[in-house]
């Protein structure tokens, strides 16, 4: 188990599982989310990360183990617990006639009364302040998703939780929605517990993962002491291409594998994609899309094969 103690353990589940019929949905879950931390939770589709988010929000019941919540059971004290959380589970839905502002005033009197400036203010902190006053049926997928961030803010909760947050998004919505997590987290020291089934996704946000595979925990850590296992190789689509080359090049933690057609192939250093990504845009190159050829899947087979080793 990994250990930390100058940090405050803010979620924490002990033996969790939850079992449909004969089938257990998720087992044996052992997981602690640190106060800060932005915290990955990986899984494919159907590996149980939904049931255990439901879980922790009290939406489905557990069958077996416990859930520590600000150092608290979550039976005991779920309303006081609770009032510090905000999870997002579904894909957030609005009144689309109304505009961004409105419907953040109406939602957030169902809780508390809430003032113009403080929504101004979360929307301003979500990127969505010059459009507060229109329609949200004009808005992209991403923007609703922002909007769905800022009315979580509206709560002022000490902790995110965040189920595929970028699920169904286009690559300017993920990146949008990537950037606003890690503002959160830095600007605000906010916990963000977010659940993904790319690989990829998380190794640019966060600072800790789970991975979870047939509702079992595989393994658990810093996402970079994690992903330095071993180098990984991605796809780039760059431009101009000949400029993109002789920085690359300069790079010792960089192979390039192959380049042609505005597209190329690296193998990085671990835990390099940020890094690569910053030194592309600083030098001017623009980046249509940076990718791991890797799959979340392989990353499992790795884990597992070493899991005696963990």
């Amino acid at each position: 188990m990994e250990k930390s103690d100058q940090k405050e353990i803010v979620l924490q589940t002990k033996g969790l599982g939850k079992k449909f019929g004969k089938r257990w949905a998720a087992k044996d879950l052992n997981l602690q989310i640190y106060r800060g931390d932005v915290f990955g939770f990986l899984g494919p589709n159907g590996a149980g990360k939904s049931t255990t988010i439901r879980m922790i929000l009290t939406l489905l019941k557990p069958t077996e183990g416990s859930i520590q919540i600000f150092g608290r059971d979550l039976h005991g004290y779920r309303h006081s617990v609770l009032s510090r959380v905000c999870g997002i589970v579904e894909k957030p839905d609005f009144y689309l006639y109304l505009s961004a502002y409105k419907n953040l005033e109406i939602l957030g009197s169902m809780t508390r009364r809430v003032g113009r400036d403080e929504i101004m203010e979360v929307l301003n902190r979500v990127g969505l302040k010059s459009r507060a006053f229109e329609k949200v049926k004009t808005f992209s997928h991403g923007m609703k998703q922002r909007l769905g961030i800022a009315q979580a803010l509206l709560t002022q909760p000490e902790l995110i939780i965040l189920d595929e947050p970028t699920s169904g998004l286009d690559p300017q919505g993920m990146k949008e929605v990537r950037e606003l997590i890690k503002k959160l987290a830095k600007e605000r020291s906010m916990t963000i517990f977010l659940s993904s089934h790319l690989l990829y996704e998380v190794e640019l946000v966060a600072t800790r993962m789970a991975v979870i595979h047939h509702g079992e925990l595989v393994i658990q850590g810093s996402v970079s002491e994690l992903l330095e296992r071993e180098a990984l190789e991605y796809g780039l689509q760059v431009s101009p291409m000949g400029k993109a080359i002789e920085l690359i090049k300069r790079l010792p933690w960089v192979e390039l594998l192959s380049a042609e057609n505005g597209k190329m192939e690296v193998r990085l250093g671990p835990g390099r994609a940020a890094e690569l990504n910053q030194f592309l845009v600083m030098n001017q190159i623009e980046i249509s899309s940076l990718y791991a050829h890797r799959t979340l899947e392989d990353f499992f087979l790795k884990v597992t094969e070493g899991a005696s080793e963990i």
